[in-house]
């Protein structure tokens, strides 16, 4: 079998039967082609030989084999098999069969060192939430940010994507847009979500987004800078945080209560404050009516611009949705971000901010330079998405997962861990926990972990030089209900043991 041999390695992992074998195979063929791990000269193994080998049909071989020549690695040889278009690899994917990287700096430099001399910002520097990317490893991942697999909804998406690239709408998407969004999604943020929210817009007031965190980066990068005081809740949003340092603003830290970020002479003489009135993070309480009306006036007295970020805004189980703090707002201070995608699919990044159109323009000019525009064909599948009602009842569903969720972790934290203070909340899909006296959180994290248990430190959450080290954050969305319960016997069990090591 030519040409087996030195393929090995790239089949060492078996396949995954759930996924597509085809596609599985074409992805790790292409691996080995680009990485020098086929001779030139030599042909790839026979079709049989290689589906045996690995255990695949002989069809999906072949099938695999005919689309790398379609794509031009692969040259056809009458009677002699496959061989690498050595030419089109080099020359098209700009890729050396021998590659060996080489450095750019003189002899003897580090490549580090060179770096780090020319780089003007260091953003890997920043204090950042670490989450592990094995996460579904843990049997009880009260992990925030994460979702469980909605079955239901992947195939309403999935029907819409396949819709969205229809004759019908393809023209929507297979152009480049420029600096525009898609009309159709547009009008459905207008006409579906923002009532919702008690907001009104004109399209001139509207942008898509890659997620409201995207949002935040452009608005932070045109209001913010040197000189510029923001107000920033404390504890609060870590990104949040380090988008608008790395523009070189002040930043004034804003205490938090059970009523949202605390107004008054903290505030004064900012220029600038991000808030998260639906649900605060990370301590998921929902900022008041009153706090909302007092807030709107301080910025219209003093003339603080607002940014107000409302990635949970669905997620109330007690009381009525509150309008959003911008719909308080007659003055035009409030810039609005709002997500698509974080209840739904947090990895699908689609979200839209509602300004007014002197900054949408600039925020559009913005976005041009960035990257034009957010996938327009994604944007046509959410148009039809939300157009079809699918969102809608997603978001039903999930209210009544979360809701049932969250009842069993207050439940569950009031008998097992009474010594500790988990915040009152009307709603989210995570718990805010102050643990009890003496209790390390990150002593705990890795005493929960032995026993499979994934929580949040929460000391990453606080602005200073000396943040409390005794809070956590539960998140409760991607773990099952029948798994909290048995979780929280085992986190008691873990504060257990680290008090007898205290």
């Amino acid at each position: 079998m030519p040409g087996t041999t030195v393929l090995d390695r790239y089949f060492l992992e078996p396949l995954d039967h759930a996924r597509r074998l085809q596609q599985q195979v074409h992805d790790r063929l292409v691996e080995a082609i680009l990485d020098g791990g086929v001779p030139p000269h030599e042909p790839l193994p026979a079709t049989r030989d290689l589906a045996t080998r690995i255990g695949v049909s002989r069809n999906t071989i072949v099938l695999v084999y005919e689309r790398l020549v379609e794509d031009g690695y692969l040259t056809p040889v009458r009677r002699r098999g496959h061989f690498i278009n050595e030419q089109y690899v080099r020359q098209q994917l700009n890729v050396r069969l021998d590659y060996r990287p080489s450095t750019l700096f003189r002899d003897g430099e580090t490549a580090g060192k060179a770096w780090a001399e020319r780089l003007r910002q260091h953003p890997s520097r920043n204090r950042n939430i670490v989450k592990p990317a094995n996460w579904r490893d843990y049997r009880y991942p009260f992990i925030y940010g994460q979702v469980t697999t909605d079955k239901t909804s992947i195939a309403r998406w999935r029907d819409c994507t396949r819709l969205a690239g229809t004759p019908y709408h393809a023209n929507a998407w297979v152009g480049d847009l420029i600096d525009a969004d898609d009309p159709l999604l547009v009008d459905q943020v207008i006409s579906r979500v923002l009532p919702q929210r008690g907001l009104r817009a004109g399209r001139e007031e509207v942008l898509i987004t890659c997620g409201s965190q995207n949002a935040l980066y452009m608005a932070a990068q045109l209001l913010a800078g040197p000189g510029c005081r923001v107000g920033i809740e404390n504890p609060g949003y870590v990104d949040a945080r380090n988008i608008m340092a790395a523009t070189g603003a002040d930043l004034v830290p804003l205490p938090v209560d059970a009523n949202g970020v605390v107004t008054g002479a903290a505030m004064r003489g900012c220029d600038l404050v991000y808030t998260t009135p639906s649900h605060q993070s990370p301590t998921s309480v929902t900022l008041s009516l009153q706090r909302r009306l007092a807030l709107a006036e301080a910025a219209r007295n003093d003339d603080i611009l607002l940014i107000e970020d409302d990635y949970e805004h669905e997620l109330n189980f007690i009381g009525p949705q509150r309008p959003a703090l911008k719909s308080f707002d007659t003055t035009g201070r409030t810039i609005y971000l709002g997500s698509l995608s974080k209840a739904l699919f947090p990895g699908l990044r689609l979200g839209f901010v509602v300004a007014p159109e002197p900054l949408i323009r600039e925020m559009r000019a913005l976005r041009r330079m960035m990257y034009r525009h957010p996938s327009a064909h994604d944007q046509r599948a959410m148009a039809i998405f939300l157009m079809e009602g699918h969102m809608d009842a997603h978001v039903r569903r999930l209210r009544d997962q979360l809701a049932r969720k969250w009842t069993t972790m207050h439940r569950e934290l009031a008998a097992r861990l009474p010594d500790s203070r988990p915040t009152a909340t009307t709603g989210g899909s995570s718990v805010w926990l102050r643990l009890p006296p003496g209790i390390d959180c990150w002593t705990l994290q890795r005493a929960a972990a032995r026993r499979g248990v994934l929580i949040e430190p929460g000391d990453i959450h606080f602005l200073g030089p000396e943040p409390p080290r005794d809070y956590v954050r539960l998140g409760f969305a991607a773990i099952g209900l029948d798994a909290i319960a048995p979780g929280l016997a085992e986190l008691q069990a873990a504060v257990e043991e680290v008090e007898r090591g205290a």
